[in-house]
């Protein structure tokens, strides 16, 4: 019979990796949690119609990317391909924009797209919301606490903030206007999906990954040259806030970001060092979407940075993450031995709630259960036997001191808990 391996583009993530996700989550919650804001956990499963609503009937991820299927009602549900609508959909169900204004989010996302370094087909992402509230300060309080996140992680030197704004609706259309003029003039010259996306989404053409279509790109229009006077200020409000507090970036007017849903600011962290320049934190303003998904008119910004990517700058990088390592190990000769291993062990637990405690549980000889106890890591052995349990003391002893006058001492069981625990806080760095 065959081997049942995972779907492509859908992979595990061993425990040999997982100790780096681990520590990139917690980082990523402390930093959010000091700036106020509060999690809410979201469905992998939403109706269909909420994301093209959302996102956009013509878009490459609601056209070609989405998993979507029936179900036995014959209601069409999708995997979700990002988190935003699924977040604005539970603010607006749940009549939350009075109370809760400042969210995050953490998951699983799908899209079907070729699989590569860095871009799954199940993939994980951060997602960061702001409701209600139109002032520059929000997307300049976004940038800062995700720059506060690179530093946190170690990988602030290989990343690149890049800003853009893109207006509100009416300077958008004559922009679009101007830009469909002078790509009609070089529509030869495009690459396929850039003249397919000239009649449904021109806009999508300044994101082209085609090196032709881009070099046609510098002499077009530039969006900025279009903005009306709000959204220019607004625009220069955000810059001066990241100018007051050091953040360098690069006004960039050919990002568009691939969602249809955002207006004003949309800004990307981008980074080479995973070859290929990418994209690991993207976002911006998207006013009209709690409104156009059934809610009361709302601005709104926010953004979703990717786990997978982060893991692998990490890595790059050369992070140093600790790996989890066993404090106690427990070696015992027999049945009777390994029977008191336990009921030891779970009084040590009491005690000791944040350390690591291992109690070996297959046979071996002492010999080879010690051999496990050093690779574990453990700071201290208790080693249990016939003798042990005629004394009842535990035989405790340090594997990782250099003090060779004191390796290995008996312990009466009701002295174990205490022993131990002033042992473990000598050896902790």
């Amino acid at each position: 019979m065959s081997q049942i391996r995972a779907i492509r583009g859908m992979s595990d993530i061993l425990p040999d990796e997982t100790h780096l996700w681990q520590h990139l989550e917690r980082e990523i919650s402390r930093v959010l949690t000091a700036y106020g804001y509060s999690e809410i956990r979201l469905p992998v499963v939403e109706q269909t119609a909420l994301f093209s609503r959302a996102i956009g009937e013509v878009t490459d991820i609601v056209e070609k990317e989405m998993y979507t299927f029936p179900d036995r009602n014959d209601e069409s549900l999708t995997l979700r391909p990002e988190g935003t609508a699924g977040c604005v959909r539970a603010v607006n169900q749940h009549s939350m924009l009075n109370t809760q204004r400042k969210l995050w989010y953490a998951g699983p996302m799908f899209r079907y797209e070729r699989p590569q370094k860095g871009r799954q087909r199940q993939f994980h992402q951060v997602g960061v919301e702001v409701f209600g509230n139109d002032s520059a300060a929000v997307e300049a309080e976004l940038i800062l606490l995700t720059a506060r996140i690179w530093r946190a992680l170690g990988i602030d030197g290989e990343v690149q903030l890049q800003l853009n704004s893109l207006g509100d609706q009416p300077s958008r259309k004559r922009y679009k206007a101007a830009l469909v003029e002078y790509l009609r003039s070089v529509e030869e010259q495009l690459d396929e999906d850039s003249r397919r996306r000239l009649d449904s989404n021109p806009m999508r053409i300044l994101d082209s990954k085609s090196a032709s279509t881009q070099a046609l790109l510098a002499q077009a229009p530039s969006l900025l040259d279009y903005l009306d006077d709000e959204s220019s200020a607004h625009f220069a409000r955000l810059r001066e806030l990241l100018d007051a507090n050091g953040i360098e970036y690069v006004v960039n007017p050919g990002l568009v970001r691939g969602l249809d849903y955002y207006n004003r600011t949309v800004f990307e962290w981008v980074t080479d060092s995973l070859g290929a320049q990418g994209t690991i934190c993207g976002g911006g303003r998207y006013d009209g979407l709690v409104e156009q998904l059934g809610g009361k008119p709302t601005p709104a910004a926010g953004f979703a940075m990717g786990l997978d990517r982060l893991v692998l700058m990490m890595q790059a990088c050369g992070t140093s993450v600790p790996v989890p390592m066993a404090d106690v190990y427990f070696v015992a000769a027999g049945d009777a031995a390994q029977t008191m291993a336990f009921r030891l062990a779970e009084t040590l637990r009491d005690v000791l709630a944040s350390k690591t405690i291992v109690v070996h549980c297959s046979a071996g000889s002492f010999k080879s259960q010690m051999k496990k106890a050093d690779k574990s890591g453990a700071t201290v052995a208790v080693i249990l036997g016939d003798n042990e349990l005629d004394q009842q003391a535990a035989t405790v002893k340090k594997l990782r001191s250099d003090d060779k006058d004191n390796q290995q001492n008996s312990v009466p069981f009701a002295e174990l808990a205490g022993v131990i625990s002033e042992l473990i806080q000598k050896e902790d760095p």
